[in-house]
């Protein structure tokens, strides 16, 4: 009985319909997947393949800048296509070039691999955000909000299993690694062919081909959450080398900010997402999320001034604080990023939004390195503002973007 009981819970917390429930359980074996990946692949590839690091950083840069350029057209394809096809189709391409990233003993190869990894994750990412909305129904900001905590704890097993494999530090726990993030496609895509098969929906009548471009409050919004982006690396980048070159806290501190943040936003994720349904408490929570950091960025940055445990106890509050600004972040996207893009057109609008962020976190370690730590106490208050300011903007673009969407009526004239 209690373990039907249980079983209950975690089927409602997963989702209210078999499809949210699929699309979670894809969601979540492709993000354990990626923790397995991400946390060890530089070090493959330098330990093991023995490519200098400057190659390794080189092909991957090449193959990331080349994979934005597919996001859009991949979101468009997906609209006419259908995006659950578009993302079995990428999954596939990612499962196989996966496996295929064992078999590199070249730079050459290594680039070309990883390019063709990351037009298919351009392409993909763009037709599963058009999937989430077809899947999240009537209760799309409650769905989203479990979808990303699922996301978020897959992450978190992936990079456990990732540290034992760093531990043992040998080639065939790192391939292991590699084939464990390849087969989480294959399944993910396999997964998804218990989803049903969603009619395409039609575009209004003399519509452009490309709407997304002349949408400018959802651009406008694009390039916002891009720069609010940078809040990212700051718990992935910068609070580490300050931890570690500026405060007394000890080196443990590292690690346990990265768990302590994956754990808080586990958490948190869906009592305060399923709440930030419509663009306009998307615009509120954007603000919310801005000030926020305006508080998180300047208690990292006073823990420079504090005894070893002080230090520690400073740099864990500002995490929580911090963790807690990005779930309002991540809301506001969800609730304006979909929110503002028309149904027939989602899979563009979100190749856009994805460009958007993408491009946002390659600038960001050159400016957080080197503008936030060159700066030193004086660019964490700035990049605080700088949060703050962004987030200021949110409730006007809300009121900017739904005074520009076609109003039912009209939407009406035109489609009759």
């Amino acid at each position: 009985m209690i373990k039907g009981n249980l079983t209950g819970r975690i089927g409602r917390l997963a989702g209210d319909s078999r499809p949210e429930r699929v699309l979670v359980a894809a969601s979540f074996v492709n993000r354990v997947g990626n923790g397995l990946f991400n946390a060890a692949s530089a070090l493959y590839f330098t330990l093991v393949v023995g490519l200098p690091a400057v190659q390794v950083g080189a092909a991957l840069t090449i193959a990331g800048v080349i994979g934005l350029c597919a996001g859009i057209p991949g979101g468009h394809l997906a609209d006419r296509r259908g995006a659950r096809t578009i993302m079995m189709s990428a999954l596939a391409v990612q499962a196989v070039s996966m496996a295929a990233l064992v078999l590199v003993e070249s730079w050459a190869a290594l680039t070309i691999i990883a390019t063709v990894d990351q037009i298919a994750a351009a392409a993909g990412g763009a037709a599963w955000g058009a999937l989430v909305v077809r899947v999240g129904g009537e209760r799309p900001a409650l769905f989203r909000a479990k979808l990303r905590t699922f996301v978020n704890l897959g992450v978190v097993l992936g990079t456990v299993g990732a540290g034992l494999a760093l531990a043992a530090n040998t080639r065939g726990a790192y391939v292991t690694l590699i084939l464990g993030n390849a087969a989480s496609f294959a399944l993910c895509a396999v997964l998804l062919l218990l989803l049903p098969r969603y009619p395409v929906l039609a575009a209004p009548p003399q519509q452009r081909r490309w709407p997304v471009l002349a949408d400018r409050p959802f651009l406008a919004f694009t390039a916002l959450y891009g720069a609010m982006g940078l809040q990212y690396p700051v718990v992935s980048l910068l609070l580490p080398i300050w931890i570690s070159e500026h405060t007394e806290a000890p080196r443990w501190m590292v690690a346990a900010l990265f768990a302590v943040n994956s754990l808080f936003c586990v958490l948190m994720q869906t009592g305060i997402g399923s709440r930030i349904e419509t663009p306009h408490d998307g615009g509120l929570a954007f603000r919310t999320a801005g000030l926020l950091f305006l508080v998180s960025c300047p208690m990292m940055a006073l823990a420079a001034y504090t005894p070893v445990w002080a230090a520690a106890g400073l740099v864990l509050a500002a995490i929580f604080v911090h963790s807690l600004g990005e779930v309002w972040e991540s809301s506001a996207a969800f609730a304006l990023g979909f929110g503002l893009a028309p149904d027939h057109a989602q899979g563009q609008y979100q190749g856009v939004f994805g460009l958007g962020f993408s491009a946002g976190q390659a600038l960001a370690p050159a400016i957080l390195t080197t503008v936030v730590l060159g700066l030193g106490t004086t660019g964490w208050l700035l990049l605080a503002v700088f949060f703050a300011a962004l987030g200021a903007v949110g409730p006007s673009l809300a009121r900017w973007g739904m005074r520009t969407r076609p109003q039912p009526g009209v939407a009406a004239e035109v489609t009759g």
